[in-house]
């Protein structure tokens, strides 16, 4: 099978160099694991990052497959209403949570988010909030793995079967390794890398469109988009606008209440360096994410709709020099690598320390909070679920939009509420997780996508739901008000 992007006598010199590029991210996290003492610098850097780790290690939160692979090719497909989810929903929330949730939750001195659950409205709201927060990390967790394979299999012509287990096994073993400092560390790494080599294949890409002039090509790429595929937000019509609108809830609000974001804001130093982390991230997320964008209006520009190879090859095989086409797989690794060791890490600590640890088989038996061990077991637990959902074949895409609806339907509400609200009972917060919960799931048994689809109006369900849990909350506690009286 000939090497896409790259010319067959290349084909050694990028697999040593992604050789090295992984023995480097051991090394690194070699390194990281002597900060390692306790549960807590594993999980939450013992609340020692600086600025500009924070910031690094929050943009790198979500910067993996989505953005780069498949958000990419949806632009392409579908124009730039197609970046609505990511990466303008994602960066809208790193500026959300930087402005309304950061230094709050900073100051509770959390491991987990549930842990603020349990502490507002009892343990087993809490335990229920972790419940609802894995289950959309494992589908996740899966898109990077086939995503990643995918990328070894129209490079090296690696199986994909063989390339989702070899990305499960790197990406555990360096994440086991340091935990969150291990994350912190590489994802800075990775991060520069990733920055690096799209601002390089832009330039080359752009540059080639207009022959030799940067300006110039970005200017034919847009000049050559259809007018109906420039606009980021439709406005024809009502319905369509408000499908948008849930869309861009899904992926900035439906991010908030997870444990990824939130274990990176309880890494930092204090609460302005939170708040501050979160803030640049988003900015820098959104003006990062915008080069795919671009990158997939330039392939729908330059690429028949017959032609369903990934976008960014093709533009690698297209345009790079085979040195640069080097560059160019590194960054996808990168891009990858940087999404996948949070995303096992957050499910892992909540499995350990509010679910499992709760159990008198696995409760820990020192004050290692939450046992060092027990969240490296649950680590590894996720990794071996998520390596059996991705075997399942489930599309990347549809994995990462449903899983930012669950936690927007079913966490968004409570985590306001626990945050600017004093009410404490136990019963307002369980209704607005089930209210939420049950009237989503009830949606995805039907298979209904909108709500009151009456002449081309419609709101999309997820939105419902989540103003449903809203207004669920405050009912619950006048009625539990009213019966304590």
């Amino acid at each position: 099978m000939e090497i896409v992007g790259i010319a067959p006598n290349l084909v050694q010199v990028l697999a040593w160099t992604m050789g090295l590029y992984v023995v480097l991210m051991f090394g690194i996290s070699f390194y990281a694991q002597k900060r390692v003492e306790s549960a807590e610098d594993f999980v939450v850097a013992g609340r020692r990052l600086s600025l500009p780790l924070a910031t690094a290690t929050l943009l790198a939160t979500w910067f993996g497959a989505g953005t780069l692979m498949t958000a990419t090719d949806e632009v392409r497909q579908r124009g730039v209403e197609a970046a609505t989810l990511d990466p303008l929903g994602a960066g809208l929330c790193l500026l959300l949570v930087g402005a309304f949730f950061a230094a709050p939750l900073w100051k509770e001195k959390l491991i987990t988010l549930p842990e603020l659950f349990g502490r507002r409205y009892g343990p087993s709201t809490g335990v229920f909030s972790a419940a609802l927060m894995i289950p959309p990390y494992l589908g996740w967790i899966a898109a990077q793995f086939i995503a990643l394979a995918q990328i070894l299999e129209l490079f090296f012509g690696l199986p994909v079967g063989v390339g989702v287990a070899l990305t499960a096994v790197v990406g555990l073993g360096y994440t086991l390794l340091g935990g969150m400092w291990a994350v912190t560390l590489t994802d800075t790494a990775q991060m520069i890398l990733i920055a690096v080599g799209l601002v390089v294949m832009t330039a080359v890409v752009a540059g080639h469109m207009g022959d030799g002039s940067v300006a110039q090509g970005l200017t034919q790429i847009w000049e050559q988009t259809p007018e109906a595929k420039r606009a980021l937000i439709p406005t024809e019509k009502l319905g369509a606008f408000m499908g948008w609108v849930g869309v861009l809830c899904a992926g900035s609000l439906g991010n908030i209440p997870s444990q990824d974001v939130m274990q990176r804001v309880f890494s930092a130093r204090s609460a302005s360096t939170a708040r501050w982390a979160c803030l640049i991230g988003g900015g820098l997320y959104i003006a990062l994410g915008s080069v795919p964008v671009v990158l997939g209006l330039a392939g729908a520009a330059l690429f028949s709709p017959e032609q369903t190879q990934a976008t960014l090859p093709m533009l690698a095989s297209l345009f790079l020099h085979p040195a640069l086409a080097v560059l160019f797989v590194l960054t996808l690794l990168s891009a990858v690598l940087s999404t996948l060791d949070s995303a096992l890490l957050a499910p892992g600590t909540v499995l350990a320390r509010d679910l499992l640890a709760r159990t008198k088989r696995f409760k820990p038996q020192n004050a290692d909070s939450g046992g060092l061990g027990l969240v490296r077991l649950s680590v590894t637990l996720v990794a071996a679920v998520s390596l059996g959902l991705a075997y399942a074949g489930e599309s990347a895409y549809s994995l990462l939009e449903s899983g930012y609806e669950l936690g927007m339907v079913s966490l968004m509400a409570p985590l306001t509420y626990a945050v600017y609200s004093k009410v404490t009972a136990r019963t307002p917060a369980l209704a607005s997780m089930l209210s939420g919960t049950a009237l989503w799931l009830i949606h995805a048994a039907l298979g209904w996508e909108d709500f009151l689809n009456i002449e081309g109006f419609w709101v999309p369900m997820a939105l419902v739901c989540t103003l449903v849990s809203y207004a669920a909350f405050p009912l619950a506690a006048k009625v539990s008000q009213r019966d304590a009286e």
